[in-house]
C-alpha cells in the first residue's frame, strides 16, 4: 500500500534545504541578520526568521493548498496556534535564532507534520552542519540516511543530559531552572550540554551522543519534527512530572529510555509556563 504521506515528506525535506541555503546565506550577510525582540529582550527574532518561515508555507502552500500552517514567527504576528485534525505542518524557520544572531554554529529548521494530531514526519536540518534528520512513523529515523538510534546506557551517571535556559527572566522560574540544573550535575552525571537549539539537542538524543534532554518553557514548533525522530530512533518522550507528553504544554523529556527519562522527572522541579494553544489574555 502507498504511503499517502511520502510526497508530503520528499517535498519537506527539499523545502528544508532550501530554507536551509536562505539561512546559511543571511549568515554571510549582517544586513540580514537586524535583530527585533517578541516575548522579552532575550527572546529574538530577525528579518531571516520571517523570510524563512514565509518561504516555507509558500512552497509548501503551493503543492498543498488545503493544509494548515503553526509557523513560529505567524503565531508571533497573532496567529492561532491550533493544533486541528487537518493535515498540519508545524514549522520553526530558524531554531536557534540567538545562536543565528551571534553565528554560533548550531541553527536548524524544523518542519514537522501532523495528521488527526497524530506526527506522521519530522525533518529538522541543522544547516551549518548540512545534517538532514528525518523520520517516519514507523519507519525509522536517519540523519543523511544513515539509521538513527539512541544510547543504551541505563545508568544516568554516566550519562549526558541536554538542556536550556530558554527566554524567560522571570526570577521564579529562573530560580527553579537553576535549582533543576544543579539536581541534575549533583546526581551525578557526566556532563549537561546545549546546543542553543531544542531540534538538535533532541537528534542528538536520537544519534545516541545525549542520553536526555529535558526542558520547560520550549514551544511546539521547536520540538514537533524532533519528537518523532526521537521516538523512531527508540527513544521515549515523557511530560516533566512523567505523563504522557503534551506538545502544546511547552515542557518535554527525550530520553533514550524510561528508565533516564524517570529519573530526571524525580529531580527536576517543575512549573507551568502559558500553554501555546491558550488564548490571548485579552479574548
Amino acid at each position: 500500500m502507498a504511503d499517502p504521506w511520502q510526497d508530503a515528506m520528499d517535498h519537506a525535506v527539499a523545502v528544508a534545504r532550501r530554507a536551509g541555503e536562505v539561512v546559511r546565506e543571511a549568515l554571510q550577510d549582517d544586513r540580514k541578520k537586524t535583530v527585533m525582540t517578541k516575548s522579552s529582550l532575550v527572546d529574538l527574532v530577525t528579518q531571516t526568521d520571517q523570510k524563512v518561515e514565509q518561504l516555507i508555507i509558500q512552497l509548501v502552500k503551493e503543492k498543498f493548498p488545503t493544509h494548515s500552517f503553526i509557523g513560529e514567527e505567524s503565531v508571533a504576528a497573532g496567529e492561532a496556534c491550533v493544533l486541528t485534525d487537518n493535515p498540519t505542518w508545524i514549522i520553526d524557520p530558524i531554531d536557534g535564532t540567538t545562536n543565528f544572531v551571534h553565528a554560533f554554529p548550531f541553527v536548524a529548521v524544523s518542519i514537522g507534520f501532523s495528521v488527526n494530531k497524530q506526527m506522521e514526519f519530522g525533518v529538522v536540518y541543522s544547516c551549518l552542519e548540512n545534517k538532514m534528520y528525518t523520520a517516519r512513523r514507523g519507519r525509522g529515523a536517519f540523519c543523511n540516511g544513515e539509521m538513527l538510534q539512541v544510547s543504551d546506557q541505563e545508568d544516568i551517571r554516566q550519562s549526558i543530559i541536554a538542556t536550556e535556559f530558554g527566554s524567560s527572566r522571570d526570577p521564579e522560574a529562573v530560580i527553579k531552572i537553576f535549582s533543576s540544573l544543579r539536581s541534575i550535575l549533583c546526581i551525578p552525571v557526566h556532563g549537561v550540554r546545549g546546543a542553543g537549539t531544542a531540534a538538535i539537542n533532541m537528534c542528538l538524543v536520537a544519534s545516541g551522543c545525549v542520553e536526555a534532554y529535558y526542558e520547560i518553557g520550549i514551544h511546539v514548533w521547536d520540538v514537533a519534527a524532533a519528537s518523532l525522530i526521537v521516538t523512531e530512533a527508540g527513544g521515549v518522550l515523557m511530560d516533566v512530572e512523567g505523563g504522557q507528553v503534551d506538545l502544546m504544554s511547552r515542557r518535554i523529556i527525550a530520553a533514550n529510555s524510561r528508565t533516564i527519562g524517570e529519573t530526571i522527572v524525580k529531580v527536576i522541579h517543575a512549573f507551568s509556563p502559558p500553554r501555546d494553544d491558550a488564548e490571548p489574555p485579552n479574548q
